[in-house]
């Protein structure tokens, strides 16, 4: 079992309990198909967000290793640069930030609100770099310069997407499957973002065990279905051998990669109209970079007619932040 399987490895309580389950009840009207949202969004840590279940696994190996330092990378406006360098706070350790502009802009939020304005008040130590091509190498190098300085870091992959970060979202998918089971709807499929991988591959791997009828449809944020299917593949097979389970035959990985255009970090038109229409219907708030551009394709399936009969599951991975980041394009 799954759930057995995972409490090998260290785990910080950062969570405090399972996040919400909810009807959006204005938006299904409006949709005339009903649509539940699980509240990601709400952990509770530095505004919210997935990354703090990868957190939980990622950083008590941290401390199990002595460290002093995390160290991480990502866009100027990362989500996961942010909840790091929040989780870094919590625990007194200090967390260095290679910091990558991927849009290419001077605008004056991009750079200095959001995500960014949050990783000063949290006290990280931003590196700008050109840009992230060779992340991993450059996360090594980093970690090796802090140790010549004496510090003990510990690197942090890119959204936290490793076997080990993806066991907090192992456990999501148990969590959810259980709250589903508890409110007795039959979903016709479930929603997230998929970028890096690690939160996708995670829900994957549990939803194929307790969830198997149910399909789980990642929308790409950055990259086309022919380079993200190895990127969630490969990590949903190596979670599976961290874990010692094997790979249920029957998994299908689904990738719907018609909605992430122009690239990552840049919202299209069918992104901000999903900002705006759940902001307009219920109060709840999207982000430009990864969960606008899920729920456009979540939208967008609706109209296409591409899920079977019954009520549709958006995972709300967070990222509220860096809407302040993109005001010029979200009013």
């Amino acid at each position: 079992m799954l759930s057995q399987a995972i409490t090998r490895f260290p785990r910080l309580a950062l969570l405090n309990g399972a996040t919400p389950l909810e009807k959006l009840a204005r938006l299904s009207q409006h949709l005339g198909r009903d649509v539940w949202v699980k509240r990601d969004d709400l952990t509770p840590l530095a505004l919210g967000g997935n990354k703090l279940r990868k957190l939980e696994f990622l950083a008590a190996d941290a401390l199990a290793q002595g460290a002093d330092t995390l160290v991480t990378a990502g866009a100027i406006q990362s989500n996961h640069v942010r909840q790091t360098a929040a989780v870094a706070a919590r625990l007194g350790l200090g967390c260095v930030a290679l910091l990558e502009n991927p849009i290419d802009t001077q605008a004056p939020n991009y750079l200095h609100n959001g995500n960014r304005l949050l990783l000063d008040l949290f006290g990280a130590e931003v590196e700008a770099v050109a840009n992230l091509d060779q992340a991993d190498a450059q996360l090594a190098a980093t970690a090796a310069r802090l140790r010549k300085l004496g510090k003990r870091p510990y690197v942090v992959p890119i959204g936290g997407s490793n076997a080990l970060g993806a066991l907090g979202y192992v456990n999501a998918g148990i969590e959810l499957a259980q709250q589903i089971g508890a409110c007795g709807e039959d979903f016709a499929a479930i929603v997230v973002a998929s970028g890096s991988a690690g939160t996708h591959s995670g829900l994957a791997l549990a939803l194929a065990q307790t969830l198997p009828e149910v399909p789980l449809i990642g929308v790409t944020v950055s990259r086309p279905d022919a380079s993200q299917r190895p990127k969630v593949v490969g990590l949903l097979e190596q979670t599976a051998q961290l874990l010692g389970v094997d790979v249920p035959a029957s998994l299908q990985i689904e990738l719907w990669d018609q909605y992430y255009a122009p690239r990552y970090g840049e919202p299209n038109e069918q992104t901000l109209a999903a900002i705006r229409l759940l902001a307009s219907q219920e109060g709840l708030l999207l982000d430009p970079v990864y969960t606008g551009k899920a729920f456009a394709g979540l939208l967008a399936g609706i109209q296409r007619q591409a899920f079977k009969d019954g009520p549709l599951l958006f995972v709300h991975t967070g990222g509220a932040p860096a809407l302040f980041a993109y005001a010029q394009r979200a009013d």
